[in-house]
């Protein structure tokens, strides 16, 4: 029962090897080659850098080290005068690391990532604690995407905000500015239509009787008295 067990073994093998026989290799002959890692593939735990300054990422906000379920990551950053943290050190000890990538999602400041990297072995173990320079330096060329909020630059603010280039410089030639126009004397408004004159009143007609006498002229014989 046994002997037939494996006799059967043997041509399922053999059959699946017929099949993929003078097709394309599927392995890979590490190291001379070697396969391209994913975009979120879980390697090596490494620490970001800002694309433009170069400076790290980190915060010391301690998410990370308080995410890790294994306490791999020791991150010492005491606060100055200031209160403001200064990091003494960061330390993440990779034989402790169970690459869970819970301290990348703790993270809010794109400072630290999984790596697609995965040659780090090696023959003696304390190589494998990694303090912020190695962790830098093994980070330094990963992509990442930046979503962190910043403050936009001076530049960026709408035209509406800057100051004219003349209140900037005010020792700068400009032009005179041309005269206020005086504002227009207002339309005098037409005259009123003058005013008719009334008609006099007509008075009534003297009666003969109540007409004062008028003066005679003096006659011929009165002028020759006077003379």
């Amino acid at each position: 029962m046994g002997v037939l067990k494996d006799f059967f073994n043997l041509v399922k093998g053999m059959t699946i090897t017929g099949k993929h026989l003078g097709r394309h290799a599927v392995t890979i002959q590490y190291p001379e080659q070697k396969m391209e890692m994913f975009e979120r593939s879980r390697g090596v735990v490494v620490l970001l850098s800002d694309k433009e300054t170069g400076e790290l990422n980190c915060t010391m906000c301690m998410l990370c080290m308080r995410a890790c379920p294994t306490a791999a990551i020791q991150i010492d950053a005491p606060r100055d005068e200031n209160k403001k943290r200064v990091l003494n050190s960061f330390v993440i000890d990779n034989t402790l690391c169970c690459y869970c990538g819970l301290c990348e999602e703790a993270c809010n400041f794109c400072a630290i990532k999984m790596a697609p990297l995965y040659e780090f072995s090696t023959w003696n173990k304390d190589d494998l604690v990694w303090d912020v320079k190695k962790l830098q330096e093994m980070g330094r060329d990963v992509p990442y995407e930046d979503t962190r909020k910043k403050k936009p630059a001076a530049a960026d603010k709408p035209a509406a905000e800057k100051k004219p280039a003349a209140a900037a410089n005010p020792g700068a030639d400009a032009k005179p500015a041309a005269p206020e126009a005086k504002p227009a004397a207002p339309e005098a408004k037409p005259a009123a239509p003058e005013a008719k004159p009334a008609a006099p009143t007509e008075k009534p007609e003297e009666t003969k009787d109540e007409a004062a006498p008028s003066k005679a002229e003096p006659s011929d014989d009165d002028k020759k008295g006077d003379v």
